[in-house]
């Protein structure tokens, strides 16, 4: 068996990155495709490996020569790369398919050695290998039949995103026989050419054979194997972090922030969410006006104002709306003055907006890191602070402090004169009957009481970026309406918030569906010998790591091994300390059967 590496393109889309060399010498993680490619296909014994070159062509020729790896390499030359596509590409290396079976390979993607060994070890003889399709992924995708025949080859162009369940990637890995190549592909791949010329792609040629009764070629599914194709900078980035070293990935990991919805096989147990809302029949009315909502402005702030306004009873010269709560945060911190009471380990966006010298810090001394009311008048009776910010419940302990003694907190800062900013983005998971202090009759009686609450973590919907914050200061938030940029919300977080109270008691369901599952995830978490869950009131829990594995240790072993991502907390506790998200309870089961293997083996 032979191997044939397409290799003559330009890589455009890389831009600076292939300036001077080409697309398969970009480096990921330290080593070139193009290097690592060869060294994985050197371990399977081939007769030799064709590589079909264009743009700095000589260039590519002389590195690989010059690379240590113990197989053969022969070389074919597309001179009129920039004037045709990779089906003259392989048109140039026909003779070599012809002489023996062959594994052909783009030489931009990049595979775990899994990927090739799925290939080659399936006995049957002509495969294209493919991968459940996902949202990231382009190009030519298929629709297989249950014996693996392909049904159809379908361009990227010409995809039908509602059947996206039923369509398979081309990982741009196929094995081909010999008598297929004679026979079927080389003939086909020949009339083709001659036919509608070069500027073409060589699927198209597998596409016609796809329509004859037998076309002697069959899909192999992947199950979980990693690869990636690097055709731009953001490509290239993500393939980085899935394909690092294990010591580096999870950094890499937890520097994105979000987007890990690239990942399809990710189960992200770090960011919180509501795995139960929006219902599906919310996000099919939303689907059904995408087309509206994504060629129309949205309102501006006044309209949005209004629109929280009929959502939560607030006046609309009381409340705005924010692109997220990070950016009413942002906006308020920079306001404030003088000393800002703070409580540690806690969410960190409040902090980190003011000085270091504003900072008054209180840092529970229960081992749950739990803490009453009566804990923070007393310690910041006598600390002279002129803000005072509370979380609850509290991120990441889950800390909740019922409102019945949340209200004796607003009678002292009112009499103190303390601004009390207060956080309930996560309180309708709490366990009482009153849960959110957004309501009218609490501003007027406590005027520098400021309500923040990000609908992102409640409401399930952090791709829309919304968040509240209501205040009877008329004067701040005037000032803060007038800070944010008037189109501060896209028109579909915009269509969310009109829609929103049709499904109230739908988010009433599920948000006691999430403490249901809290409350089971919780049980199963503390039958694990060498976990200790803290008790919490959130979407998420707080879990201490007893014995010989550190959190950092744990949280890159399921990454790693498990494509599980969790919060490490080694750094804000400095202790042994995960938050873990709730979600669904396939996730939650998955999670629980991970733990139990790294730290019960």
């Amino acid at each position: 068996m032979q191997a044939i590496i397409l290799a003559a393109g330009m890589g455009k889309r890389l831009k600076e990155y292939t300036e001077n060399n080409t697309k398969c010498m970009v480096k990921v993680c330290g080593e070139t495709l193009i290097e690592r490619m060869l060294k994985q296909l050197a371990q399977k014994n081939l007769s030799r490996v064709v590589i079909v070159v264009g743009y700095k062509g000589a260039q590519l020729r002389e590195f690989i020569e010059s690379l240590d790896i113990d197989i053969k390499v022969e070389f074919v030359e597309n001179p009129v790369y920039d004037k045709t596509n990779n089906i003259y590409s392989l048109y140039l290396a026909k003779d070599y398919l012809c002489k023996e079976d062959t594994i052909l390979l783009e030489s931009d993607v990049i595979f775990e050695p899994a990927v090739l060994d799925a290939l080659l070890d399936d006995p049957r003889d002509t495969l294209a290998l493919v991968d459940q399709y996902e949202s990231w992924m382009d190009g030519t995708c298929l629709k297989l039949k249950e014996d693996d025949s392909i049904e159809a080859f379908i361009p990227g162009k010409r995809l039908n995103y509602r059947e996206r369940d039923q369509y398979f990637k081309t990982v741009n890995l196929y094995k081909f026989a010999k008598e297929f190549s004679e026979t079927k592909y080389v003939p086909f791949l020949e009339a083709y050419s001659k036919a509608l010329g070069n500027n073409e792609y060589y699927e198209q040629v597998l596409k016609v054979l796809a329509v004859l009764d037998n076309p002697g070629i069959y899909a192999k599914r992947l199950s979980g194997q990693k690869w990636y194709e690097i055709d731009d900078a953001q490509d290239l980035d993500i393939a980085t972090s899935m394909f690092a070293p294990e010591s580096e990935r999870l950094s890499l990991m937890q520097g994105r922030f979000g987007g890990y919805w690239r990942y399809p096989r990710l189960k992200d147990f770090c960011y919180l969410v509501n795995p139960f809302f929006p219902p599906v029949r919310m996000q099919e009315e939303m689907k059904a006006v995408y087309g509206d909502l994504l060629c129309a402005y949205p309102s501006g702030m006044r309209v949005n104002s209004l629109l929280a306004s009929k959502n939560t009873g607030i006046k609309a010269e009381h409340i705005l709306v924010g692109n997220g709560a990070a950016e009413l945060i942002r906006s308020l911190m920079e306001k404030v003055d003088g000393k800002v009471g703070l409580i540690r380990p806690s969410f960190e966006e409040y902090g980190h907006r003011i000085s270091k010298e504003q900072e008054v810090v209180f840092k529970p001394s229960a081992p749950d890191f739990s803490y009453t009311v009566e804990d923070i008048i007393n310690f910041f009776e006598d600390k002279d602070i002129r803000n005072l910010v509370l979380i609850n419940p509290d991120n990441p302990s889950g800390n909740y402090i019922e409102s019945g003694q949340l209200y004796k907190l607003f009678d002292w800062t009112k009499q103190k004169g303390i601004r009390l900013i207060y956080d309930e983005s996560f309180s309708d998971f709490a366990c009482e009957e009153v849960r959110s202090m957004l309501r009218e009759e609490i501003l007027q009686k406590y005027s520098e009481i400021y309500i923040v609450k990000s609908l992102s973590k409640s409401y399930g919907i952090p791709g829309l970026r919304l968040g509240l914050l209501a205040s009877a200061d008329e004067e701040m938030i005037s000032f803060l309406k007038k800070d944010v940029a008037i189109w501060n919300i896209n028109s579909f977080a915009e269509f969310f918030l009109q829609i929103f109270g049709k499904y109230e008691k739908e988010y009433e369901a599920a948000t006691r569906e999430l403490v249901k599952e809290r409350d089971w995830f919780a049980a199963r978490l503390s039958e694990i010998k060498g976990i200790r869950v803290i008790p919490s009131q959130a979407n998420y829990m707080m879990i201490e790591i007893e014995g010989g594995m550190s959190a950092t240790e744990l949280t890159e072993s399921l990454l790693v091994k498990y494509d599980i991502f969790v919060k490490d907390l080694s750094a804000k506790t400095k202790g042994n300390y995960l938050r873990i998200a709730i979600r669904d309870r396939a996730d939650n089961e998955a999670l629980v059967k991970a733990l139990k293997q790294e730290l019960l083996a």
